[in-house]
């Protein structure tokens, strides 16, 4: 399989090696179109009114590209930087969690919902902060493993995959679990201020104070361990696909 992979953690972040190092053991081809710089909870920012400039990276066994713009931008360019046509699109792994309402701010959710608006199969994958690059690469393992089974299983147009993991050793992860996501929602506030010369402003409290997770939802499981998977996409299509297919991705 051709495999695109992007991010939100930019160009020379340690999960996209991972996930490169992964699919090229695996034997696949790989081209990666990453963002430049850091571009987290970007969510679906497409550029309009600025070019995209496009900075070919050395990468060995695969063609990279590092694109001054937003995940959403680099799912989209890939297409057109890339050789030949694509099969299925990762976007991760990303550093930290995304699960949950998370999934509406992230950008790399939105790469992979980008990739499925552009009708290719796609998933993303995250990992909670702090794992090694043993955890990173059995997760990236995982993730290819489930690609591969998805390609003889269309999902609707819209639906994608949403791959999360715990940050502990693998050999300490619980079973893969399909779950819903968590409805929880964050409840933290933003710090008032005043400049030297007496202009207010705002800061974003450190942190992320979070509603409870409901038991069996994605962010319950995760935070007990277990690596997730979850459908995101049009709830119709979703659960009819799904009722189908979802086992045996995780058997």
């Amino acid at each position: 399989m051709h495999f695109l992979l992007t991010n939100d953690d930019g160009i020379g972040a340690i999960g996209l090696k991972a996930m490169c190092a992964a699919a090229l053991e695996a034997g696949h081809t790989v081209t990666l179109c990453a963002p430049e710089t850091q571009q987290s909870a970007t969510s679906h920012h497409l550029t309009l009114t600025s070019p995209l400039m496009v900075r070919e990276v050395p990468w060995e066994g695969a063609d990279a590209f590092a694109i001054a713009g937003t995940p959403v931008d680099c799912a989209r360019l890939g297409r057109l930087l890339s050789s030949k046509p694509i099969d299925f699109v990762f976007s991760g792994i990303n550093n930290g969690e995304n699960a949950g309402t998370a999934v509406y701010y992230s950008g790399t959710v939105s790469a992979a919902r980008e990739a499925r608006m552009c009708n290719l199969p796609s998933m993303a994958v995250s990992i909670c902060v702090g794992a090694g690059w043993e955890s990173l690469l059995h997760l990236a393992r995982l993730a290819i493993s489930i690609a591969e089974k998805v390609k003889d299983r269309p999902m609707p147009r819209l639906c994608l995959l949403n791959l999360n993991a715990p940050a502990l050793p693998a050999d300490q992860w619980k079973p893969l679990r399909l779950a819903p996501l968590s409805d929880a929602f964050f409840l933290d506030s933003y710090e008032k201020r005043v400049s030297p010369r007496g202009h207010v402003y705002f800061w974003l409290e450190e942190g992320m104070k979070v509603e409870p997770h409901s038991p069996g939802s994605d962010m319950a499981l995760l935070q007990e361990g277990h690596p997730v998977l979850t459908l995101l996409g049009g709830y119709r299509d979703a659960s009819d696909w799904a009722e189908g297919n979802l086992q045996d991705l995780i058997g």
